[in-house]
C-alpha cells in the first residue's frame, strides 16, 4: 500500500497499556514524513522534468527530420545548379569554338582575297614596268635624234 506524505501526517496510533513515548515516536514520524515529502516532491519534479524532456526530445526529433529534409533539398539543389552551370559552360565553350571557326574562315577568305589582289597588283606593276622599259629606250633614242 502506497501512502502519500499527507496521509502519513494523519495516521494515528492506538495506545496500549504501557503506551509509547509519544514525543520520540512523533519526532521520528515527523522526520520520516519530512524525508518522504522531500522524496515525493523530488519524484514529482523528476516526473515533470521527464515530461519536459520527452516534449523537448519530440520537438528535437521533428527538427532533426526537418533539418535532414532541408539538407537533402539543399544538396539536390546544389547538384542541379552544378549541372546547369556545367551545361551552360559547355554551351559557352561550344559557341566560342563556333565563333572561332567562323573568324578563322573569314580570316582565311580575307587572306586569299588579299593574295589574289596582291598578285593582280603585281601583274599590273610588271605590265606597267614592261611598258616603261619599252618606252624608255624609244624616248632615249628620240632625244638623241632631237638633239
Amino acid at each position: 500500500m502506497t501512502l502519500t506524505p499527507v496521509e502519513l501526517r494523519h495516521v494515528s496510533f492506538k495506545r496500549g497499556i504501557l503506551g509509547y513515548r509519544r514525543g520520540t515516536v512523533d519526532h521520528l514520524l515527523t522526520e520520516a514524513i519530512d524525508s518522504y515529502e522531500g522524496v515525493w516532491r523530488d519524484r514529482a519534479d523528476l516526473a515533470d522534468r521527464i515530461e519536459q524532456l520527452e516534449t523537448d526530445l519530440s520537438r528535437y526529433r521533428e527538427l532533426e527530420v526537418l533539418l535532414r529534409t532541408t539538407l537533402v533539398s539543399a544538396e539536390r539543389s546544389a547538384a542541379e545548379m552544378r549541372e546547369a552551370a556545367q551545361r551552360e559552360s559547355e554551351l559557352i565553350v561550344s559557341e566560342a569554338h563556333a565563333e572561332a571557326r567562323s573568324v578563322t574562315r573569314r580570316a582565311a577568305a580575307e587572306n586569299e582575297r588579299l593574295l589574289l589582289e596582291s598578285r593582280r597588283i603585281g601583274s599590273l606593276l610588271r605590265s606597267a614596268l614592261g611598258t616603261v622599259e619599252q618606252v624608255a629606250p624609244e624616248a632615249a633614242s628620240a632625244r638623241i635624234e632631237a638633239a
